[in-house]
C-alpha cells in the first residue's frame, strides 16, 4: 500500500511540473478574440501558418504565409522588435509556432483564438 501511495505522489508531482512548465512557457503569448486581433494589423507582423494552398484560397489582408511545416527554418526572418500576430485554421497549431518564437526571445506574440475559421473580417484570395 505504501509503494502505491508513493507512486501516486510522484505521478502528481510530475503532472504539476508539466502544467507549471506549460504555463511558464506561454507567458507573454496573448490569445486574442477576433475584435482584439483585428484592431490595427498594419503595425504588426501578421503570419498565416497554414499551407500555401489554404493561404491562397483566402487569408487575412496583409498576412505573410509561413506554413508551420517550414516555420522552424523561416522564423529567423521574423523581427523581435515588432509584435507578432499568428493565426492558423482553428487556433491550435499557432501555439507550437508561438513556443518556437518565445524560445528565440520574441516578447510580443499574439494568437487569433479560434483561427481564421471563425474570422468575419476582410479576406483576400489569390484564387481565380
Amino acid at each position: 500500500m505504501e509503494s502505491w501511495i508513493i507512486a501516486l505522489i510522484i505521478l502528481a508531482v510530475i503532472i504539476i511540473a508539466l502544467v507549471i512548465n506549460a504555463y511558464i512557457s506561454m507567458r507573454g503569448v496573448n490569445m486574442l478574440s477576433e475584435e482584439e486581433f483585428g484592431k490595427d494589423l498594419r503595425k504588426v507582423q501578421l503570419i498565416d501558418l497554414r499551407e500555401k494552398d489554404k493561404f491562397n484560397h483566402g487569408h487575412i489582408l496583409g498576412a505573410r504565409n509561413i506554413p508551420l511545416s517550414t516555420f522552424q527554418m523561416k522564423k529567423g526572418g521574423i523581427r523581435k522588435d515588432q509584435p507578432v500576430f499568428l493565426y492558423d485554421q482553428n487556433g491550435r497549431t499557432a501555439l507550437r509556432a508561438a513556443r518556437m518564437l518565445k524560445k528565440d526571445g520574441h516578447k510580443d506574440i499574439n494568437i487569433l483564438k479560434q483561427g481564421i475559421a471563425k474570422w468575419t473580417g476582410k479576406i483576400k484570395s489569390k484564387t481565380k
